[in-house]
């Protein structure tokens, strides 16, 4: 497994490049704030840069008063970023080019399938739902007006994870074909992420493992598009006393601007960095310069989830 505490040098190309990438449809919480703290230490560790995208495709659930907010969110909690936020809302051209490459090699086909259907014809569960049948694969429907979805590959894929260590998929048996364009003609998630960490040249992604079959989806993509994938580590999200993962969707708490320090401790407590107790009463700057200090990647806890009522 890598360690962020091994910079590769000096040399722009191979520079430790990070980012953090909240969607403004709501503050963010204290799973978001944990995510974002690890990221960034991972990056300043390394001596590297510390990015921000802000995933706004999707305008419908998207305010720029919550942008603002999430801005001010993550300065007061002293997590600066190191060059000017990339909006996925300013790039569309950019996907849209990766969808034309994709058409032009033949990856990408139709879809008009409801979900009721998808629900009621699937194979089995996979790793992001039910698995798509490939009912239009073959049907030839016109790309206007309908979702795009890419061909996946069959056979075992795999990565080393930085935290939650190697990972396998069989991309056809555990997620099958999936919309890389809805019907409104709005991007998918998946592809939009893949483009922007090549353009953002990102080189290792940290997030929730929850997302791990996000991760080999888009690293469907970036193959299909010849991109090189960035490392990964997936850290273990936190869930409340429900087992439910803390969400936007679960209407998680924001948090706010005061008591930064506190909670930045309480977050260093659940990555398992057992900062002095005296630290919950100092400073943002203080808290920060002790985990930069102090940083060990390998303390995480393991498994895929950490329970909030359980004091680390």
């Amino acid at each position: 497994m890598t360690d962020p505490r091994t910079p590769a040098g000096s040399d722009p190309v191979h520079r430790y490049r990070g980012r953090f990438a909240p969607t403004p449809s709501g503050p963010l919480h204290l799973g978001s704030l944990l995510t974002a703290l690890a990221s960034w230490l991972c990056a300043r560790v390394a001596g590297g840069d510390w990015l921000l995208r802000i995933d706004d495709l999707d305008t419908a659930r998207c305010d720029p008063a919550w942008t603002a907010r999430i801005l001010r969110q993550l300065e007061a909690h002293g997590l600066h970023w190191d060059e000017a936020p990339r909006y996925q809302s300013q790039h569309t051209d950019d996907y849209a080019a990766a969808l034309a490459r994709l058409e032009d090699s033949h990856r990408l086909y139709a879809c008009d399938c409801s979900r009721a259907r998808l629900r009621a014809s699937a194979l089995r569960k996979g790793m992001e739902g039910p698995v798509y049948d490939g009912h239009c694969r073959d049907r030839h429907l016109p790309p206007a007006g309908h979702a795009l979805r890419l061909r996946t590959d069959a056979g075992t894929q795999a990565f080393d994870d930085g935290w939650q260590g190697l990972q396998r998929c069989d991309p056809a048996e555990h997620i099958g074909d999936f919309i890389v364009r809805r019907r409104d003609g709005i991007v998918g998630y998946q592809l939009a992420c893949a483009v922007d960490e090549q353009a953002q040249g990102i080189t290792e992604v940290v997030r929730g493992a929850d997302l791990l079959g996000s991760t080999f989806m888009q690293r469907q993509i970036g193959a299909a598009l010849g991109y090189v994938s960035p490392r990964h580590r997936h850290l273990p999200v936190l869930v409340g006393s429900d087992g439910r993962k803390l969400s936007k969707q679960n209407h998680a708490r924001a948090i706010d601007e005061s008591a930064a320090g506190m909670r930045l401790h309480q977050c260093l407590r659940w990555l398992g960095q057992k900062p002095p107790d005296a630290l919950a009463t100092a400073s943002v700057e203080e808290v920060l310069s002790w985990a930069v200090q102090h940083w060990r990647p390998g303390a995480l806890p393991r498994g895929a989830c950490i329970n909030v009522e359980q004091a680390p």
